[in-house]
């Protein structure tokens, strides 16, 4: 009929016309499907304002984009874009730098932690006077206390390192939510010169002049996790006392032995006693020749002490031997309970304390603290296997973990185990199932509501 009226050659052309009318529109079709995988549907709030979009993208720079260009831009990463997204292989150091040289400290001065004070009570009794908001105790018997840990500025040379330092960390916030003790996690160097052993001082110092509402400061090293979480620091038997440490008198005093304390986790009273003692104890850690010819004294001094540089510890050993008449009296040497246990002789017992005995002791039955001294999982080499360390890392901070399971019905499989397992079923009033520690609700968080009108 076409034929007829228009010709059998004008007929062809349109068929045609017609094909490639229909080839252009799918295309166009595809181009839109793609753009909205890409950008996504309704993503500019209306299909027109979409269409709008699309045919800005479409006609970008005065030119229509062709079909097959925008499939392309579709396709799979490259093995090199891959390689530049993965953060598995991601070199570091590329974002990690100092932007200006550490500066060198005068050697004609004598190192200082800061400008000296010596009116803090003073001071720190008359800031409290006039914010009784933040009172320094919290309740009868029960200081207000911050609790500090840390770790290096940098990723740690042990890729794994970094996932024990946030168990690690993890594990404390636990056992202070549960007993009320506030946490300040820090990772910046504030003196160069104290690096290493003795970073945490300068630190303690600027924590307990910014804190005056903090009775005690609890340092805590970042490889010592809690292992009983049910243990509550006996704070009246130190009301006397301006600092404590796990120890014992006769191996500090009398047999002068290098490991007679610890000081990687101990109590110290925000007060001017405890500025003095952090003066005296700091000019032995200025890194350099200071600490190194520190570290002969302390090895000629001490009993069984190798030859190494100055360390914290030693020199606190050193310390009180010397001028026990000047410190000793506010030191207490605490053993009762373990505010520091070697992990080495306390891991391997965690089944035989579930077994005998229960959370709440602190003791050897059942440790306060387990401390993983010579274990450098942050490090690339250590005093001790990498296997052993972690292995029994893994158990200590499920041994401590379990006891903040159990509040919600689970605990570890095992104790080498990520996985847990439910142990309680809920009955049908569940509000009335206690945890067996009790320390879901602690009384002593509860609000003490007045009952005057």
């Amino acid at each position: 009929m076409l034929e007829r009226f228009l010709g059998p050659r004008r007929v062809r052309q349109i068929h045609r016309a017609a094909r490639n009318g229909t080839v252009t529109f799918l295309c166009l079709f595809l181009t839109v499907v793609v753009l909205r995988g890409t950008i996504g549907a309704g993503k500019f709030g209306t299909p027109e304002q979409d269409f709008n979009e699309l045919r800005e993208h479409l006609y970008s720079r005065g030119r229509r984009v062709e079909p097959h260009r925008v499939l392309e831009e579709a396709q799979p990463e490259t093995e090199s874009d891959s390689q530049s997204n993965n953060y598995a292989t991601f070199d570091i150091t590329k974002i990690l730098h100092d932007d200006e040289p550490e500066e060198k400290p005068d050697p004609n001065k004598p190192y200082s932690l800061g400008p000296k004070i010596s009116d803090w009570d003073e001071q720190r009794s008359e800031w409290l006077k006039n914010n009784p908001q933040f009172p320094n105790f919290i309740g009868p018997n029960k200081p207000r206390v911050l609790l500090v840990t840390g770790s290096s500025p940098k990723p740690c040379e042990n890729p794994v390192g970094d996932h024990y330092l946030l168990k690690a960390i993890k594990n404390k916030i636990d056992y202070c939510r549960l007993h009320g003790i506030e946490v300040f996690y820090n990772m910046a160097l504030l003196d160069a010169e104290m690096a290493g052993f003795w970073a945490k001082l300068p630190l303690i110092r600027k924590l307990l002049l910014s804190h005056p509402e903090i009775e005690f400061l609890w340092w805590m090293d970042s490889d010592a996790m809690f292992t009983d979480m049910a243990f509550e620091v006996p704070w009246e038997r130190y009301k006397d006392h301006n600092f404590v440490l796990h120890g014992w008198n006769e191996m500090v005093y009398d047999q002068k032995n290098w490991i007679g304390l610890n000081t990687g986790s101990f109590l110290l009273r925000n007060s001017q006693w405890a500025l003095d003692i952090l003066d005296a104890w700091a000019p032995m850690g200025p890194k350099g020749k200071v600490r190194d010819e520190a570290g002969k004294i302390l090895t000629r001094e001490l009993k069984d002490r190798p030859v190494f540089e100055a360390d914290d510890q030693s020199a606190m050993v050193y310390l009180l031997m010397k001028e026990r008449e000047k410190w000793g009296s506010k030191v207490y040497l605490e053993s009762a309970y373990y505010l520091h246990g070697y992990w080495g002789i306390l891991v391997d017992r965690y089944e035989e304390m579930m077994e005998n005995y229960h959370p709440g002791l602190g003791d050897h039955r059942w440790p306060l603290v387990t401390h993983f001294v010579g274990c450098k999982p942050c490090g690339k080499f250590g005093d001790y296997p990498v296997e052993r360390c972690l292995r029994q890392m893994d158990r200590a901070y499920n041994f401590g973990d379990n006891q903040i399971l159990q509040m919600y019905g689970f605990e570890h499989k095992n104790l080498g185990s990520r996985r847990v397992k439910r142990v309680r079923n809920e009955t049908s009033n569940p509000l009335e199932v206690k945890d067996e520690l009790g320390l879901l609700h602690p009384a002593f968080k509860a609000v003490k509501v007045s009952t005057s009108s």
